[in-house]
C-alpha cells in the first residue's frame, strides 16, 4: 500500500471541486500511477500511452519511471485508441489513459471496430468516471457505463477505493482481452482496508453484512454505502453493503445470492445515469431468475447534470450519505 494520508479540510465554497475525499478522510495518492509502476517492473511488455492527459490521470509516475514505455499522443483520443490496437498487435500490452468522456463518447468507434472486435490486450483507464468532476456535462461521464457494458468482449470495472484499484491493476493484467476501468486519480479514499477486502475480477464481494437493507452498490457508491451504513446504525436499521466492483461479467450468482435472501430492502446505488447501468443490469439478472426482492435504486438522473462543487452536486442528486440515508430511511417508513 503507497503513503495512506489524512486528507486536509478544505472549504466548499469553490465552484469546482475535484476531489472526492471528505474531511480527514484516509487517502493515498496516486494508487493508479503507483500500481502501474510497480507492475511495469516485472512485466516489460507494458507500455503507458495517454491523449495530453498524464499529469491528470496519474499516469506521469509510470512516465518518469519509464520514459522509453511512455507515449504521448497528445489530444487526439481517436488516434490514441488506433495506436494502442497497434501496439498489441505486436505483442504489447498497452495502459491507455483518458477522461471517461474522451474514450467513450469521442472515441467509441475506434474501441470498438480496432480493439474490442481483434479482442486486443488493451487495458483503458478513464479518470473523471460519473459525477466526480464539476465541470458540467462535456466532463460528466454519466453514462459510460451503459456504453462500454454494450461493446462485446469488453471487461467493465469499477473500482470504489485506493485498495481497489492497487489490487486492480495486476489483475487485469493477467486477464487476456480488453478492459474498461473507470479510474479514482489523485488522493483517493481508502475505506475497504477495514473489512478484510480483496479484489478479485469478476467477483462481488459482500463487505458488510445487514439484515434490514442490502445496498448493492459500485464505484464510490460502495464507500457512501458503508458511511450510510454507520449513520443508519444509530437509527437501528442495519445495512448491508455488496461491492461489485466488475460490472462486465456480472456476478450474478453472489448479487441472486444475496437479494434472495428473504426481508430485506434491496438498493442498488451507483454513480452513473438510471440507464443502462449497474441498476439495470441487476434488476434484469433478477427478473430472469425470479428472484423478486424489494427493489430500488438511488442513480443519477437521465439528465445533463449541472457544473458546480462536488459536495452540492451530490446532495443535489442524490448520491451524497446524507441524501442517501434520508431516501432509504424513507423507503422503509
Amino acid at each position: 500500500m503507497s503513503t495512506v494520508t489524512a486528507q486536509k479540510p478544505k472549504l466548499k465554497t469553490s465552484a469546482m471541486i475535484a476531489s472526492i475525499a471528505g474531511e480527514g478522510q484516509r487517502t493515498v495518492a496516486a494508487p493508479f500511477g503507483h500500481a502501474l509502476v510497480k507492475l511495469a517492473a516485472e512485466r516489460p511488455e507494458i507500455v503507458g500511452m495517454t491523449a495530453d492527459l498524464a499529469k491528470y490521470t496519474d499516469l506521469h509516475i509510470f512516465a518518469q519511471a519509464y520514459p522509453e514505455r511512455f507515449y504521448q499522443m497528445g489530444m487526439a483520443e481517436q488516434l490514441l485508441m488506433g495506436a494502442a490496437a497497434g501496439f498489441a498487435h505486436e505483442g504489447a500490452m498497452p495502459f491507455v489513459t483518458t477522461y471517461a468522456v474522451f474514450a467513450t463518447r469521442r472515441a467509441y468507434d475506434f474501441m470498438h471496430q480496432t480493439i474490442a472486435e481483434d479482442d486486443l490486450n488493451v487495458k483503458i483507464a478513464c479518470a473523471l468516471p460519473g459525477l466526480t468532476t464539476g465541470y458540467g456535462p462535456s466532463h460528466q461521464a454519466a453514462e459510460d457505463l451503459a456504453l462500454m457494458r454494450a461493446m462485446p468482449g469488453m471487461t467493465v470495472i469499477d473500482p470504489c477505493d485506493a485498495l481497489d484499484i492497487e489490487q486492480m491493476v495486476p489483475a487485469v493484467a493477467e486477464h487476456k482481452g480488453p478492459v474498461y476501468m473507470r479510474l479514482l486519480r489523485g488522493q483517493v479514499p481508502l475505506v475497504l482496508d477495514e473489512y478484510d477486502y480483496k479484489f478479485e475480477l469478476g467477483k462481488a464481494k459482500l463487505v458488510r453484512d445487514g439484515r434490514d437493507v442490502l445496498v448493492i452498490s459500485s464505484g464510490i457508491m460502495t464507500m457512501r454505502a458503508l458511511e450510510v451504513a454507520k449513520a443508519l446504525a444509530a437509527d437501528r436499521i442495519d445495512v448491508g453493503v455488496l461491492h461489485v466492483p466488475t460490472i462486465k461479467p456480472l456476478d450474478t450468482s453472489t448479487i441472486l445470492r444475496e437479494a434472495g435472501r428473504s426481508g430485506r430492502l434491496v438498493v442498488v446505488a451507483e454513480n452513473h445515469t438510471t440507464i443502462g447501468g449497474l441498476g439495470e443490469a441487476i434488476g434484469a439478472a433478477l427478473l430472469r431468475a425470479g428472484v423478486t426482492p424489494q427493489f430500488r435504486q438511488i442513480a443519477l438522473p437521465d439528465a445533463f447534470l449541472d457544473a458546480g462543487a462536488l459536495p452540492t452536486l451530490h446532495d443535489r442528486y442524490g448520491i451524497s450519505t446524507e441524501a442517501m440515508s434520508n431516501t432509504i430511511k424513507g423507503w422503509l417508513g
